[in-house]
């Protein structure tokens, strides 16, 4: 009996789907496109943003699709939320399912730090167990980014290094991460998949195939774009199956710590073009060790709000919304970096335009 068919009697559980994904992956696109097409189905979303500002859930809001309901898009923002699953998202959670018309699918887009396990073993807790089931784990992979050798200089070699000695990945926070989100996953998005050509795709899938100690499928996509009908509606009752799902911090009992990250967020005034403001955003990641640029911004005599998302030094930006009568045309964007880089630096070369 399937975790969507239950028992005459029983009520039937929520299913929720977990999103993970590193930073700049297209969560948040993949998102607004299972939106765009849910086809009525009543779909609660809940954004863990790090960050001061609550970019991914403004954006979300701010989507313009019919039935997309601001009450449905819920942030958490006190923290990571593997490491606040208590405090912040269990209430949360039960709070969408007292609601008198509960959704019929929830989705946790996780923060680029985050790391799944926990988030996982949350669902086993007494007061949500009978209440929701975790229909599946998706992990969301920048095609390009892993293409580039972010992770290391040379993927296979660490691959084939981390095969034979475990230790050796927790000289680097954000593989470890990375390779947590992927053996969590019941399905890999490889996104951004256009940008690239069979061969280094098929390398890419060769490479998380290694990874991952479990059949799990590999879909490509461009821009987001999955049919919701593969992304929800998996029953894989992962809460049921931890053992398969194998973490770096699995004898920490799911602990773990981002002091190897900080965030802040700068804010700037209107801006008198969106190349000026792409060109110094460029120019302070390249100069300094930042991960991830995302925000909004104000520019002179346009009555849209231009919002911008940059990892590493590729960076996108578009009108999202319209100024609402009265609102301060204020902008701000968060940087997500290493410990230790030059916030002051960065800040002075944001706010020179």
């Amino acid at each position: 009996m399937s975790a969507a068919t239950p028992p005459r009697g029983v009520p039937r559980k929520v299913p929720a789907t977990i999103v993970t994904g590193f930073l700049g992956a297209g969560k948040t696109t993949l998102l607004r496109h299972v939106l765009a097409n849910a086809q009525g189905k009543r779909i609660a979303v809940i954004v863990n943003e790090f960050g001061a500002l609550g970019i991914d859930g403004e954006t979300l809001r701010a989507c313009g699709i019919p039935g997309c309901r601001d009450e449905d898009i819920v942030e958490l923002a006190n923290g990571c939320l593997c490491c606040t699953v208590a405090d912040d998202f269990l209430p949360t959670l039960a709070a969408l399912l007292d609601r008198p018309d509960p959704p019929e699918h929830i989705v946790i887009e996780t923060s680029g730090l985050a790391l799944p396990k926990p988030l996982l073993k949350a669902f086993g807790w007494p007061s949500i167990r009978t209440r929701v089931t975790v229909d599946g784990v998706v992990a969301v992979v920048d095609a390009p980014a892993v293409a580039s050798g972010r992770f290391a200089d040379d993927p296979d070699a660490v691959a084939a290094q981390r095969a034979a000695d475990q230790a050796l990945d927790h000289d680097n926070p954000l593989a470890e991460v990375y390779q947590d989100q992927l053996t969590s996953a019941d399905l890999v998005v490889l996104n951004k998949a256009d940008l690239l050509d069979d061969a280094a795709l098929a390398a890419i899938e060769a490479d998380i195939a290694a990874l991952i100690p479990r059949s799990v499928k590999l879909v490509r996509t461009s821009e987001g774009r999955l049919d919701p009908s593969v992304l929800l509606g998996l029953d894989a009752g992962a809460e049921d199956d931890l053992s398969a799902r194998p973490s770096h911090h699995d004898a920490e009992d799911g602990a773990h710590e981002h002091d190897d990250f900080e965030s802040f967020v700068v804010p700037i005034g209107e801006q008198t073009d969106a190349d000026s403001l792409i060109g110094r955003l460029r120019a302070a990641t390249e100069t300094h060790d930042v991960l991830r640029i995302k925000g909004f911004a104000a520019l002179a005599g346009k009555p849209m709000r231009l919002a911008v998302q940059g990892v590493g030094t590729r960076f996108r930006h578009q009108f999202d919304r319209a100024w609402g009568p009265g609102e301060a045309r204020d902008g701000g964007i968060v940087v997500i970096g290493r410990s230790g880089i030059d916030r002051a630096a960065i800040e002075a070369m944001l706010r020179a335009g």
